[in-house]
């Protein structure tokens, strides 16, 4: 998976554009689920990522329309910055494509909306392969409006190279703490060998956070319920974390949080930790030029809950108002079940939901995807439940915690201030 949700900011929809989409999303205007479909039949197919993504996808949709001579898929890719303000507007003027590469943070954003087509009413989608619980990932109101792809979960990746040259030995992550982070960080930042730490401050962080300290950012009913305290706490930390010199100064934790993946600090072998997604070692590796390796999260051990989960990579999403429901089974079934399609992708799009399709393509896997697998299932025994699906609305809170957080660092406010001002804020975004 070469996305980097932790590194790039998930862009606000507009207001005009949401508004358009709540209107004419809800009247689905798709095509019989039984109807038999004859002669010539078109897909539109988009999905966002790197170059590596766009070529694997499209060998993906040529080895289906071998298979299926009947259905042409056309594909529309983009990079993540503008994916989703264009699928807005496509939806908003009633062009959605037929599949659609979904994120989490938007499946009730559309889903809740009638965008989405329920692919429970696909009587031929078979999801025998993926666990129920894994399933349910994507269910909005007990509709299932994104078929999950992959699974991955947040970690920390470790740069061997820079720990050696620092003279550093890799952590007990069985045991470690925050503020053995802190400490370790410190070490190699002292060393001259790079910046120990990775400060960020994605949402995934703050959930994390949240759940150690016997928190949670939003309750089943998608309402915030974060404590000022806890909030207080997170920044407290990122802030020692800079200032200790365990992590980077205010301007480079900036910096390095826009930077694409490539050209993060880890992979350019300039610091020594940072968190990552679990399936994102293999882009690392590349990029570093020397295989990362994962670690557990700090804090676990003693925490008042684990904050591991098991996240969606992303989901596939079927447009309401499909012409085609038919094909898109098809190609659905392809994108999960087919191990032709599984053998190009791997793990592009994190580790394969569908188990028996896991297994199968373990022994083609290079070792870098191998590791990722092998962390993946080390730690299913401590894993706890993915946190409730984000709320309607709720896209923008990398955008205001980003916000929050760069004052903070920069000493134009507070922890104690910022702390109900952000709840205030990220409760107002969502669309009730």
């Amino acid at each position: 998976m070469s996305d980097n949700p932790t590194r790039r900011s998930y862009l606000k929809l507009s207001a005009a554009v949401a508004a358009s989409v709540l209107a004419l999303s809800g009247c689905a205007a798709g095509g019989a689920p039984g109807a038999e479909e004859t002669g010539p039949v078109t897909l539109r197919f988009t999905w966002w990522g790197g170059d590596a993504r766009q070529k694997a996808t499209e060998q993906v949709i040529e080895a289906f329309e071998a298979e299926n001579p009947n259905i042409t898929v056309v594909g529309e890719y983009s990079d993540w910055t503008g994916y989703w303000d264009k699928l807005a507007t496509q939806v908003a003027a009633n062009d959605a494509p037929d599949i659609i590469q979904m994120d989490e943070k938007y499946v009730r954003e559309y889903g809740d909306r009638g965008a989405l087509l329920d692919m429970k009413k696909l009587s031929g989608l078979d999801t025998s392969g993926i666990e129920p619980e894994t399933l349910k990932s994507g269910e909005v109101d007990g509709e299932l409006v994104g078929l999950v792809t992959g699974v991955a979960t947040f970690c920390i990746a470790a740069n061997p190279g820079v720990l050696a040259e620092a003279g550093v030995a890799l952590p007990d992550d069985t045991t470690w703490t925050w503020e053995d982070y802190k400490k370790i960080g410190q070490q190699v930042s002292q060393s001259g060998a790079g910046t120990g730490v990775g400060v960020q401050y994605g949402d995934q962080d703050l959930y994390i956070w949240a759940r150690q300290h016997g928190d949670r950012l939003y309750d089943d009913e998608g309402k915030v319920v974060i404590k000022p305290q806890t909030l207080v706490s997170f920044w407290q930390h990122t802030l020692e974390l800079s200032k200790s010199g365990a992590g980077d100064k205010p301007s480079a934790i900036i910096e390095n949080a826009g930077a694409s993946l490539n050209q993060s600090a880890i992979a350019k072998n300039e610091m020594g930790f940072a968190g990552v997604f679990s399936t994102q070692l293999t882009a690392y590796s590349g990029a570093a030029g020397q295989e990362l390796k994962l670690l557990r999260l700090p804090g676990e051990s003693s925490a008042d809950e684990r904050g591991a989960y098991y996240k969606p990579s992303m989901f596939w999403s079927v447009s309401s108002r499909t012409k085609h429901q038919q094909a898109a089974e098809k190609f659905l079934n392809y994108l999960t079940n087919s191990e032709a399609a599984a053998n190009i992708m791997l793990t592009e799009r994190g580790i394969p939901a569908n188990t028996k399709i896991r297994e199968a393509i373990e022994p083609k896997l290079n070792a870098t995807d191998k590791a990722a697998i092998e962390f993946t299932d080390a730690i299913a025994d401590e894993v706890r439940p993915a946190p409730p699906i984000t709320p309607a609305g709720g896209s923008t809170i990398t955008d205001i915690l980003s916000r929050y957080t760069s004052d903070i660092l920069f000493e134009r406010t507070t922890p104690e201030k910022a702390a109900q001002p952000f709840i205030d804020e990220l409760s107002s975004s969502l669309r009730k």
